[in-house]
């Protein structure tokens, strides 16, 4: 992996290669030689700051430019953004890359944000190495990707957009329905989840997908227990679960964080964090049910016990289920906001 980090003298070729400016003043002086050699190809217009959303990359031009292309943004777009710096060799490899995939993906929103004409950007997102791509998706900050490695920017963009994304259409994380949070999906680690009671031919994987039209079913009876391991802490504030209105969950237990599993004779005893109970419309309509936010504010694993479903049937059937909310260590981009005072000067 190549990249240039914010330490060192200059830029060179090896993986260990640093970059560094060490300090503000050598900031302004480099922006002082590189601007005039790279003017952006909007500033004859007469906007200041003129919209990216037309080109499959948009070139921020400065921190206040950002701040308009983030609050612009679409609630439900994934924006994907690229640190970068003109004198970084490692940047100017993996560009072409990067602009392959603003066109092959186009329901998301792709910029460059030079770190020297956006320094309070580039420390508000603790960039220390460039490139570093970070993808923010309704103000919040999903992952980051440090380095020129284009197979792993690429599996991230495909994971975060999906298939369905490319070539414009609908993004591979189905809108959370709920303002200001976003579907969690994407952070559940697949390897280390289970369903106890799945049937061998309708498991787990099946309900974790929005649109796959593939579903979970119990076996032996109406029960399930779903262990969900997270790939980090999560903030949960609601749970969607969509299933036909004849055999789909009703009475559902969450437990988190356990540091093992519970059978069913201890789910269908012990107190849960919190009950559930689901409407055939519920599951219908695909609604959002609210948790009690405050008490699932670290949540590294989520045991969902399905304790019945509506019409008592012997199976359960979930079509789609969705965990909504935000990462614990996500940055949350309504609290970003200028320092007063202009360029060069201390605060």
């Amino acid at each position: 992996m190549q990249l240039c980090l914010k330490h060192s003298s200059r830029c060179r070729d090896s993986p260990s290669s640093v970059t560094t400016l060490s300090t503000k003043a050598s900031q302004t002086t480099l922006r002082q030689i590189i601007a005039p050699l790279e003017p952006p190809h909007w500033l004859n217009q007469r906007s200041p700051y003129p919209t990216v959303s037309p080109l499959p990359i948009g070139h921020v031009l400065d921190d206040q430019h950002f701040t308009t292309e983030l609050s612009s943004s679409g609630p439900n777009k994934l924006l994907v953004i690229d640190f970068t710096a003109s004198w970084c060799g490692p940047c100017q490899r993996i560009g072409p890359v990067f602009e392959r995939l603003s066109n092959q993906y186009t329901s998301g929103v792709f910029l460059k944000v030079d770190v020297d004409l956006c320094p309070e950007t580039a420390q508000t997102y603790s960039v220390e190495a460039m490139p570093t791509f970070v993808f923010i998706k309704n103000r919040v900050v999903l992952t980051r990707v440090r380095g020129a490695d284009p197979n792993a920017l690429e599996s991230k963009v495909r994971e975060l957009i999906g298939v369905e994304g490319s070539d414009g259409g609908a993004g591979g994380q189905a809108d959370s329905g709920v303002a200001g949070h976003i579907e969690l999906n994407t952070f559940i680690n697949k390897a280390q989840s289970e369903c106890l009671n799945e049937s061998d031919d309708h498991s787990l994987p099946g309900c974790l997908t929005s649109g796959s039209g593939t579903y979970l079913e119990s076996d032996c009876d109406e029960q399930l227990i779903i262990n969900l391991a997270f790939n980090q802490p999560l903030k949960l504030h609601s749970l969607k679960i969509m299933a036909p209105k004849e055999n789909g969950p009703k009475t559902v237990k969450l437990f988190i964080n356990l540091p093992n599993s519970l059978d069913f004779d201890e789910s269908d005893s012990m107190e849960p964090i919190q009950k559930v109970d689901f409407t055939a419309e519920d599951l219908a309509n695909g609604t959002p049910i609210a948790l009690r936010f405050v008490k699932f504010q670290n949540v590294q694993n989520l045991l969902i016990f399905v304790k019945n479903n509506q019409s008592n049937s012997e199976l359960t059937r979930i079509d789609y289920l969705s965990l909504i909310g935000s990462p614990v260590s996500a940055t949350n981009m309504n609290d970003f906001k200028r320092i007063a005072g202009k360029k060069g000067e201390s605060h």
